[in-house]
């Protein structure tokens, strides 16, 4: 069978367990790569970006070896090889998870208990619940559900098309090494510096895809467009800026302004001025649209991996 009908069958088959399961509930890959990076790092740590970046090279490295040795093991059999691709494609990707949590933070949220719903978001962001009210609050999911389409999702279908298995487990290995090492605190300020580079540098394409898919897939395409041009080069990160700006215009709402992290408060440019105020129906709004997102991001990356295997054969 054909590299391209490989990663289109198990991507889809992939796609189709996540919607279907979820996240695994116990022994989650991700989860034991986390473990592993972590060990690494006790070992490897030091205030200095060299050491930073051989944490990131072992760790990213290896995982990115194992899928490869994976993709060997199997490649004479095209039933084992689609049933490895959908297994990795399971594993690496999080759009039930993400739809899941951002809706129990929203039906708390109609139900008026801010509470519970401060409660529920350390699940799905890293801000600083209790400073937060009902509407801040919902613009930290609608935030949260934009930029995760982008890296629990499109991302690793971008690296799946472009490598396969090899693409799709070292794209989630980058980006769980940024969420663990990439923050700036005093301690990863340089260990973390190589982590968070590279995920830059691997989320470029799936987040300009997912901009791309999010105004084709949104009530308004034009306005969408206008906040990514507007808007999404003032956001800190060059990769959640035309997601979140996209997503924005896309649904008519405002993003950004002061949030805060780990009791660190941030002034960050307001996404689509012209837009309104986040309201809890907006998560709905997000997550379905998230939803279309992926489903047309994988189509794309199905139809590119023809393309490609058809120019070179």
């Amino acid at each position: 069978m054909r590299a391209d009908r490989v990663f289109a069958y198990g991507a889809a088959a992939g796609l189709l367990g996540d919607l279907l399961l979820g996240d695994p509930r116990r022994g989650h890959p991700v989860a034991a790569f986390g473990r592993a990076a972590a060990a690494v790092e006790k070992v490897l740590w030091r205030d200095d970006r060299a050491w930073g970046a051989a944490h990131t090279a072992v760790c990213a490295g290896g995982a990115v070896a194992a899928g490869a040795l994976a993709a060997r093991v199997v490649r004479t059999s095209p039933a084992a090889s689609v049933a490895l691709t959908g297994a990795a494609t399971w594993a690496v990707v999080g759009g039930t998870s993400l739809a899941r949590e951002a809706r129990a933070i929203g039906r708390a949220l109609e139900a008026g208990d801010v509470e519970a719903a401060r409660a529920r978001l350390p699940h799905l962001c890293g801000r600083d619940p209790q400073a937060l009210d009902a509407d801040g609050i919902a613009r930290a999911v609608v935030e949260s559900v934009a930029e995760n389409t982008s890296d629990a999702v499109v991302g690793a279908l971008v690296w799946g098309a472009v490598g396969g298995v090899p693409g799709l487990v070292g794209f989630r290995a980058v980006n769980t090494l940024d969420a663990m090492v990439g923050h700036r605190s005093p301690k990863y300020r340089r260990y973390g510096w190589a982590s968070a580079r590279l995920d830059d540098l691997a989320g470029w394409p799936g987040a300009r895809l997912t901009a791309v898919l999010a105004a084709v897939a949104g009530g308004d395409p034009r306005g969408a467009v206008r906040a990514w041009r507007a808007d999404a080069a003032q956001h800190p990160s060059p990769n959640a800026g035309p997601v979140e700006a996209a997503f924005a215009g896309a649904l008519g709402v405002r993003l950004g302004g002061t949030l805060s992290y780990g009791g660190r408060v941030e002034h960050r440019p307001v996404l689509n001025e012209a837009g309104r105020s986040v309201g809890t129906p907006d998560i709905e709004r997000a997550v379905r649209l998230s939803k279309r997102v992926g489903w047309l991001a994988l189509g794309v990356c199905v139809a590119a991996r023809r393309v490609a295997k058809g120019r070179t054969s």
